[in-house]
């Protein structure tokens, strides 16, 4: 193993559950009352996807863009001010730089809100590459967005561990031939079987990695 590629949100950042009560918030201050199953139907999507999905879906008399920019702004502050990364996460990314491990960001959050926090916490420093959507991708329902940044670390696939929270990214990664750690999120706990089915290596926080034997692959 060569390099390391981390998603941002749930896996470095924990922002899950702002984001998995953004879309009721949403919809609540349009005078909708959300369905229950909103936030299961959307958590794959990018926020224009979502917003397109929402004008579809509820006859919402509003722009894609309309809706970017107000749900935007609800998760603006939270990324500028409040969320925290997870316990153990810049730790662990102090240790890869000090092994001399090469990593990269890839993430499908706005970019303007992974730029507030990336400075609010201090960790773009730990990064040789940021891919977000301003690079043209859509989504990490293909892999894309993983081959493009194992590129920018000059790795192949199978030398590049993508570290990720969310069942459906990490078995993109993996079937894109990447081998993939998982880290749990407390808002996916019900897919934690599920992600341990996919993932060759899998933890329940940073803190626990970094008291085992994980940096031994990038040795091998």
């Amino acid at each position: 193993m060569n390099s390391i590629i981390f998603d941002l949100d749930g896996t470095l950042l924990d922002s899950m559950p702002m984001w998995s009560s953004i879309d009721r918030r949403f919809l609540t201050e349009l005078g909708i009352d959300p369905p229950a199953d909103i936030t299961e139907r959307i958590k794959a999507m990018t926020v224009p996807q979502a917003g397109e999905y929402f004008i579809r879906r509820f006859s919402l008399d509003l722009t894609p863009e309309q809706v970017t920019e107000r749900v935007g702004a609800l998760a603006a502050r939270a990324y500028r001010e409040e969320l925290p990364l997870k316990p153990g996460a810049e730790a662990f990314l102090r240790e890869a730089r000090r092994r001399g491990i090469p990593c990269a960001l890839a993430s499908i959050t706005y970019p303007e809100l992974l730029d507030a926090a990336l400075k609010r916490l201090g960790i773009a420093q730990y990064f040789q590459a940021i891919v977000t959507p301003a690079d043209g991708f859509s989504g990490k329902q293909d892999p894309a967005i993983y081959l493009h940044t194992a590129r920018l670390l000059h790795t192949a696939p199978q030398e590049t561990l993508v570290c990720e929270d969310a069942v459906y990214a990490a078995k993109t990664a993996r079937d894109a031939g990447f081998p993939v750690l998982g880290i749990l999120d407390p808002e996916a706990e019900a897919e934690w079987d599920r992600m341990r089915e996919i993932c060759g290596i899998t933890a329940k926080s940073w803190t626990e990695l970094l008291t085992g034997q994980i940096f031994q692959i990038f040795s091998e």
